[in-house]
């Protein structure tokens, strides 16, 4: 183990989530470093989509119906980016919504996604990003 790693016990999990997201297997990210009682936390929400999610299979769902309602042209993850028990990584996309108000204009979006580890597993993710055009 690395000095690195010795001092924050919370970047292997770190270094795991940047290296899943950079070759697009959000996925198995989710099945591998979530916990079960994760809780997920937008900027925004709505009675279809909460701003506070808990538990996996929400957050499983939560990213099912991203990819189902956007189409990806391309993104990359930054960092991370830590902190104690917490990291930061920096997400760009390059997206199309399928529905909604934007559904059809391709834009760029740029968020922070603030994670919080413990005992080896990711249980709680933040996220922040500019909502002017999301009606939030």
């Amino acid at each position: 183990m690395s000095t690195e790693q010795a001092l924050n016990p919370c970047l292997d999990v770190a270094n795991q989530l940047v290296a899943l997201c950079k070759e697009g297997k959000n996925i198995e990210a989710l099945d591998t470093l979530y916990a079960d009682d994760i809780e997920s936390v937008e900027v925004c929400g709505d009675e279809n989509m909460p701003q506070v999610m808990k538990g996996i299979d929400a957050i499983r769902g939560k990213t099912k119906w991203w990819y189902e309602n956007h189409e990806v042209h391309g993104g990359s993850c930054d960092g991370p980016y830590p902190n104690g028990d917490d990291f930061i990584c920096i997400f760009e996309m390059d997206i199309t919504p399928k529905a909604g108000p934007m559904a059809g204009k391709r834009f760029q979006m740029k968020e922070a996604a603030r994670y919080t580890v413990k005992d080896g597993k990711i249980v709680r993710e933040e996220f922040y990003y500019d909502v002017s055009n999301m009606g939030c």
